[in-house]
């Protein structure tokens, strides 16, 4: 039985298809005016940052656009946005994109507020009021950025992640439209959903679970077990194109609400050590980690696999509970092929002679210590030897 768990979110959301052209009225009620929009190139090449512009008309100015955003954010990129900010006396920032352009919109906002550096407030709980309006608009149905009290910064220079967590950092505001992941390719369909699939197994089987994550979590572990590949091979699918949407975000509502800060594990410190030294997507790289941490967990939560393997559409009737566990495994591997995601870490340009130094790095990460087994260097370096 559990002895107490804690749930908070913060942020509003709406989801309706074209919301993204609509919302005004939304915006001006934070009592804000002059928006600067947060994106990257691509989003703008795909004319959404066009369809936010004409959703804000008449009702609030759009005084400039901040589209430098790099696919892995940096803390230099940030620095810039936030300067721009400042010089276009900007009041409310709103992101366009996907995990990158958003959580850069979220370190700016400490900025525009706190001022110093970034380094000032990396890790967990160090702000202490309200920032600077944000409200996020998700063009990927992935990283759930849009309602997580998270951001997560490359550190160029060290080659690390910088970690902020805060109930603060959340988004007064996020616009869910489905419409603004139309243009999105099939491989990065693919891969941001396969991203939200890791954040709700991992917080299934993670120790900060609680009744209210876990009911969140199974239900986006099947709502993505349903529609993924359809969005990811017709695209026009506003259906799946709408359900993998919603789904992210309550994946990213259920690992960041556990009152214990992110409720990941060893498939995200592996994830983020891999893609801070070889610039592998996160999506990506947690597609092919995945398998392989749900096997190396499943000794201490089977009873959590086996669940998830009913959610993934495995038949578990008067079967053992290896067999089923076996067959869930198989079949998050499956929907990544089906997919057509790499499911090795040799396919994504990680070198054999690399494993050990990552496998250090991935006993440094914090995700590691929300994974329900406890993880030594062997066994970290076990799981990617296995990834490989």
């Amino acid at each position: 039985m559990i002895d107490f768990f804690e749930y908070h979110m913060r942020t509003r959301l709406m989801y309706k298809i074209g919301l993204a052209r609509d919302f005004a009225n939304e915006v001006v009620q934070l009592g804000v005016q002059r928006a600067l929009l947060v994106a990257d190139p691509g989003v703008v090449q795909a004319g959404l940052i066009d369809r936010v512009r004409e959703g804000l008309e008449g009702s609030i100015t759009v005084v400039g656009a901040f589209t430098d955003v790099p696919p892995d954010s940096s803390v230099a990129t940030v620095e810039q946005g936030a300067a721009v900010a400042r010089d276009a006396s900007a009041d409310v920032l709103i992101a366009v994109g996907g995990g990158s352009a958003i959580d850069t919109a979220k370190a700016m906002r400490i900025l525009l507020t706190e001022g110093g550096t970034l380094y000032d407030y990396q890790g967990a709980n160090l702000l202490t009021r309200p920032l600077f309006p944000m409200i996020a608009i998700p063009t990927t149905a992935g990283t759930g950025s849009e309602v997580t009290p998270v951001a997560v910064i490359r550190d160029e220079q060290a080659e690390q992640k910088l970690f902020f967590l805060s109930p603060y950092l959340g988004p007064e505001l996020a616009i869910l439209d489905p419409e603004m992941t139309r243009t999105l390719p099939p491989r990065l369909t693919a891969a941001t959903g396969m991203d939200a699939l890791s954040h709700a197994i991992e917080t299934f089987i993670g120790v900060g679970a609680n009744p209210i994550t876990d009911s969140l979590a199974i239900q986006a572990i099947d709502m993505i077990s349903n529609y993924l590949r359809a969005a990811t091979h017709n695209g026009e699918d506003m259906e799946a194109r709408g359900n993998m949407l919603i789904a992210a975000a309550i994946a990213g509502i259920a690992f960041s609400t556990t009152g214990i800060g992110v409720n990941t594990g060893i498939i995200h410190a592996a994830s983020h050590t891999v893609g801070a030294a070889y610039h592998v997507h996160h999506g990506t790289a947690n597609s092919i980690l995945l398998p392989h941490g749900m096997r190396f967990n499943a000794p201490v939560v089977p009873n959590r696999i086996v669940r998830i393997a009913r959610a993934m559409g495995v038949n578990a009737g008067g079967r053992s509970e290896e067999d089923v566990i076996e067959d869930g495994i198989a079949a998050v591997a499956k929907l990544a092929a089906d997919c057509g995601l790499p499911t090795r870490l040799r396919d994504v340009g990680v070198p054999e002679d690399a494993l050990p130094t990552l496998a250090e790095g991935t006993l440094m990460d914090g995700a590691i210590m929300s994974n329900p087994r406890p993880v030594e260097y062997e066994d970290a370096l076990a799981i990617l030897r296995a990834a490989w």
